[in-house]
């Protein structure tokens, strides 16, 4: 993709990317960085439409629909509330029938993922992910006082 390897945050050097962990090899990843700023969303999103096709997702389907709504959603949280995020990480991880998005800032802050906790955004995005028989969570950085990423699987369509 795009971006990938101008600059790895020091919250993500030298640690194996999340979404790989959530998935039984054999899995493929793209990832993105982008530069948290106006056009963030739009990038991540063209980023992420581009590599669906390459998993045999339809473009235009409800499925590519859900995704990119959910990839929208978490760039747009990392605007609002990673504030020490000069860039994030957005990428998708394709592999034993599922699809991982995973978004990773270098806030250290973890978002209150109970039903409670949620605002509206990562409410939407944990029924999206529910309405694919998946689920979201979310991981520190390994190795880092700061950072995390937040994980979003849904299973394939058949």
């Amino acid at each position: 993709m795009r971006g990938t390897g101008r600059f790895r945050p020091p919250w993500h050097r030298d640690r194996p990317a999340a979404a790989v962990e959530q998935v039984p090899p054999p899995a493929r990843r793209h990832t993105v960085a982008v530069l948290v700023g106006p056009g963030a969303v739009t990038q991540a999103r063209e980023a992420v439409a581009r590599h669906l096709a390459d998993a045999g997702v339809a473009p235009g389907s409800a499925f590519t629909d859900a995704v990119l709504l959910v990839v929208s959603e978490l760039v747009t949280n990392v605007l609002r509330h990673a504030t020490r995020s000069p860039v994030t990480d957005v990428g998708i991880t394709v592999g034993a029938g599922h699809l991982v998005v995973s978004v990773a800032d270098a806030e250290p802050c973890l978002p209150d993922l109970t039903p409670a906790g949620m605002g509206a955004g990562l409410l939407m995005v944990a029924e999206l992910a529910a309405s694919f028989d998946g689920a979201v969570s979310v991981e520190t950085a390994a190795g880092h006082d700061d950072g995390k990423a937040v994980l979003v699987r849904f299973l394939l369509p058949a």
